[in-house]
């Protein structure tokens, strides 16, 4: 089928990356628009203060217009000051209006205002002054009346006998009639008893009026200049007035224009906004369905190649199986006839035959061990194609099938002059797990192939450990024919050779070492070549290093453990699934029968009918713990103080509560296979035993956030076992997350230390330290009920990228 290319992530990141950038443009418009309006916002509040303060300008104004008008018609010195009062408060919010306005223009105005404020002051004090004038006549008026009572009677005379307030006169009035009245006191006799005649008197009496009538005339003549005075100064002070509101009138007109202004502009501010968010959303929609409809047309594609592949797959599928029962029955057919062939060849080689008989028959008897060498390498392909190539796990001696194959394989070629070197590490010497058929088939294909391309000179195996210890390496260099650089890949290759000419000189299938290296990545290992033409070629083997436990543990001081490999059967309890399946996998490793429950009351039910050696047990589970688990279990026929360990995360409590309980020892989690094994190894070999305890994993400081190494070692490097190991972890775990997230809305402290607990060890266990201390405060009652939703939040965050993490590690 033709390779389709999709670009349906490409136009989905296009797709963000478009909207992406809309939404920062519209975002920036949006604050900048922001921006200005905030200020318009600011001068339309500055403009409304300026229009109340001059309101305010006003009413002082009118204030001070009535407080004017009142001084004018009472003449009163208490009016006029209450008038000076307001006229200085006026120029004080004059003032502080001055400061806040803006132009210049508004400044001088208001400046004009102070003016006119002042004219119109210095106006009324002269109008007071025309009304003291004025006054001044009544008082000349009331003098002469006075007078013509007094010509029926003469004595002293006095001020107050003309004006009864003389001290309100004007100078000019009290001077005159003092020297009248000084004048008339000239012409009265000390004696009242002397009285002037009749003609004297009333010659007096006529001169003083004509006095004071020649006064009167003189007043009212000046009356009429005052009240000329007057009414102009009355028009002049309406007409400040007038021209005061007028400027303040002009002053208000400004502000409120540049208030309707600012006011314009923040309506095309908000249009503007208003466009900008219609706008962007017409745009966004637009993108949204252009994309939409992109990537469900390629969705739609997708589906169809995906169907198409199916098809194919399936097809391709039938073919490999066809093939697959092609191969195996062609095999199978070939085999049958190829043993007799190679049995009649060894019965003819092996009776009296002539010199060119002997020849036939070696002829016969290499032919047909090609056709087995290549029927083989034909069945191991199609197995490991199929995916039913079977690994076993078993221990073994390294050194052992090195020797084995590489002295089987000298003595095919013993006619050749090649020396055989073989190195092992001394590391190496003890068992090993793994494969030895499968490694003896690597080694047999490899060190073959050397003795085949190498004529004289050497053929170096070398065994050693890498520098981590987790793997151990094996070389195969010889000193033969070597390949060329450009060539050195095909040799990996199905039915392929390094040149045309090696399958009509050496002969050959071309598929050792493509199985070969199919085998090792199967193991968990690598296969390297490096090779010189014409001087020789080293490959390296790496593989994945477990030592035997069951036969070479040592403890942490490196001393020997008194063994007892009897066949014995566990029982194992524990509440987390995983950590039960895993302490279970280790012992089964060890040939043990294991029996294992995830509650205390199911396996107390079952050991009623089972016959049983050895406990292990989680101490806190639901439901019934470890502790009372123990107690139960003494209380029955069926327990005759068979050993009994006690599994913990627990850091609470001494080995002395363990012991005292009856269990035999107590081992901390986590644990690794070795530390289990130990334990069970010193107690079948009746060693005292004290509490095993781990490195406390709160002291730790680990450098990565987990680590899988104690959890191979119970897989035994079994990377398969491995991979479904941690599925079934995040599996159960994420089970257990959405019960915590509901016992944590509803505050169930209980249920969330119980979950806590269940969870925790085998977090523990893959050193995911900061996890498990989340969940030692969860299981510990260590948290404020307001923090638990903070609490849980981190937990997840934390445990999705740790899942993320063990989910590459699958992969």
């Amino acid at each position: 089928m033709e390779s389709k290319k999709s670009y349906t992530a490409i136009k989905v990141l296009f797709s963000y990356v478009a909207l992406l950038a809309l939404v920062v443009t519209v975002g920036w418009f949006l604050y900048s628009e922001n921006v200005v309006y905030n200020k318009l916002e600011d001068k339309i509040a500055f403009e409304k203060t300026k229009i109340l303060r001059v309101s305010k300008l006003f009413s002082n104004v009118y204030k001070t217009e009535s407080l004017a008008r009142k001084t004018i018609q009472t003449n009163s010195e208490s009016d006029f000051k209450s008038y000076l009062i307001e006229t200085d408060s006026l120029r004080s919010r004059i003032d502080t209006l001055k400061q806040i306005v803006t132009t210049q223009y508004q400044k001088t105005l208001l400046d004009s205002v102070n003016y006119y404020l002042s004219e119109k002051t210095k106006n009324i004090q002269q109008l007071k002054t025309i009304k003291n004038k004025a006054d001044d006549e009544v008082s000349v008026n009331s003098a002469i009346d006075e007078i013509t009572k007094m010509e029926f009677k003469l004595r002293k005379l006095e001020l107050q006998d003309f004006n009864k307030n003389p001290n309100q006169l004007g100078s000019y009035q009290r001077n005159v009639l003092q020297k009248y009245v000084d004048y008339l006191n000239q012409n009265i006799p000390d004696d009242s008893t002397n009285t002037l005649s009749k003609q004297a008197s009333d010659s007096i009496l006529a001169n003083s009026k004509k006095l004071l009538s020649n006064v009167k005339l003189k007043a009212e003549k000046k009356k009429e200049s005052l009240n000329f005075q007057e009414n102009k100064l009355l028009k002049n002070e309406i007409a400040i007035s007038e021209q005061l509101r007028k400027v303040l009138r002009i002053i208000e007109r400004e502000i409120i224009i540049n208030s309707i202004k600012n006011n314009s502009l923040k309506e095309k501010s908000l249009k503007k906004v208003n466009e900008i968010v219609t706008a962007s959303a017409i745009i966004g929609l637009v993108l949204t369905l252009f994309f939409s409809i992109l990537i469900v047309s390629d969705y739609s594609k997708s589906q169809v190649y995906k169907k198409q592949l199916e098809i194919a797959n399936f097809k391709t599928k039938n073919l490999l199986k066809s093939r697959e029962q092609l191969i195996s029955t062609v095999s199978h057919d070939l085999k049958t006839p190829l043993s007799t062939i190679v049995g009649y060849s060894e019965l003819l080689g092996n009776s009296d035959v002539n010199t060119k008989q002997s020849y036939f028959i070696k002829n016969i008897k290499n032919s047909s061990e090609y056709i087995t060498q290549l029927v083989q390498d034909l069945l191991d392909f199609s197995k490991i194609e199929a995916g039913k190539i079977t690994v076993e796990k078993v221990p073994f001696s390294l050194p052992e099938v090195i020797d084995e194959v590489a002295k089987s394989i000298q003595t095919v070629y013993k006619q050749k002059s090649i020396e055989l070197i073989i190195n092992v590490d001394e590391k190496l010497n003890s068992k090993i797990v793994g494969d030895p058929f499968r490694l003896k088939q690597i080694l047999s294909n490899i060190i073959g192939n050397a003795y085949k391309f190498t004529e004289e000179g050497f053929i170096r195996i070398s065994a050693f450990l890498s520098e981590n210890d987790q793997f151990f390496t094996i070389t195969i260099e010889d000193s033969g024919i070597g390949i060329e650089k450009g060539n050195q890949k095909l040799v990996f290759e199905e039915f392929a050779q390094a040149n045309e000419g090696i399958e009509k000189k050496y002969g050959g299938t071309g598929l050792g070492l493509s199985i070969c290296q199919k085998i090792i990545s199967i193991l968990g290992g690598t296969l390297a070549l490096e090779s010189t033409f014409g001087k020789g070629s080293t490959f390296e083997i790496q593989l994945p290093l477990l030592f035997d436990t069951s036969t070479n543990l040592v403890s942490e001081e490196k001393k020997p453990i008194v063994r007892n490999t009897k066949k014995q059967t566990f029982i194992v309890i524990d509440d987390d699934i995983n950590l039960l399946n895993l302490t279970s996998g280790v012992l089964r490793q060890e040939n043990h029968t294991v029996l294992s429950f995830n509650s205390a009351i199911k396996a107390l039910e079952a050991l009623q009918k089972t016959n049983f050696d050895f406990i292990i047990t989680d101490i806190q589970m639901p439901e019934m713990d470890g502790f009372m688990f123990l107690q139960k279990l003494k209380n029955t026929v069926i327990y005759k103080n068979q050993p009994v360990i006690a599994l913990t995360g627990r850091t609470d409590l001494d080995a002395s509560v363990y012991a005292k309980a009856g269990f035999t020892t107590v081992v901390k989690k986590p644990y690794s296979p070795k530390i289990l094994l130990e334990t069970i190894h010193l107690i079948l070999a009746n060693d005292t035993l004290p509490a095993v305890d781990i490195n406390d994993n709160e002291q730790k400081v680990a450098t990565k956030s987990y680590s899988l190494e104690t959890l191979k070692e119970f897989l035994g490097n079994d990377e398969e076992a491995l991979k479904e190991v941690l599925k079934s972890f995040i599996e159960s775990t994420n089970e257990n997350l959405a019960h915590l997230e509901i016992a944590v809305t509803e505050e169930n402290v209980s249920e969330i230390n119980a979950i806590a607990h269940r969870i925790a060890p085998m977090f523990n266990q893959i050193e995911a330290y900061e996890i498990g201390g989340i969940l030692k405060v969860l299981d510990k009652n260590d948290f404020e009920i307001s923090d638990l939703k903070d609490i849980f939040k981190a937990l997840k965050a934390k445990t999705d990228s740790l899942f993320k993490a063990l989910q590459k590690e699958i992969i």
